[in-house]
């Protein structure tokens, strides 16, 4: 089920590792301070970027598949015209869910995510959902 409660929890306080797509060193974007959130969670974040930069002291890579370990979520920030792509990326890299930021809704991919079998959280913020929770971070 898309957006399960359940799934946002244990997304959010599972420890594991999060392909952030579109984390740049840009300071003034959401996903600079959102990955900084799952960090204080305890998850690792990969930032996945065309300038593989380094973002609060995890090395980035260009593209999904350069990451050389497993991916437990693929974090898409990125606009909903290219979500799509990413989604596509995150299923051949045998990713276990994607996150669809605020504002990024493609229902196609999220059908296709699910049934590959990837859980899906579409058009929701982990930063507001953790403290929705009452999480740290």
């Amino acid at each position: 089920m898309r957006n399960d409660p359940a799934i946002i929890q244990r997304l959010l306080t599972t420890t594991g590792t999060w392909a952030v797509v579109g984390l740049s060193t840009n300071t003034a974007r959401a996903a600079y301070g959102v990955s900084a959130v799952l960090q204080g969670l305890g998850q690792r974040i990969v930032p996945v970027h065309p300038r593989a930069e380094t973002v609060h002291g995890s090395p980035g890579v260009r593209a999904l598949a350069e990451i050389d370990t497993p991916v437990d979520v693929v974090d898409v920030f990125v606009n909903a015209r290219l979500a799509g792509d990413v989604v596509d990326q995150a299923i051949a890299i045998g990713a276990r869910a994607v996150w669809l930021q605020l504002g990024v809704v493609d229902e196609a991919a999220a059908t296709r995510a699910e049934a590959a079998g990837l859980d899906v959280v579409m058009d929701r913020c982990p930063a507001i959902e953790a403290r929705r929770l009452g999480l740290g971070g």
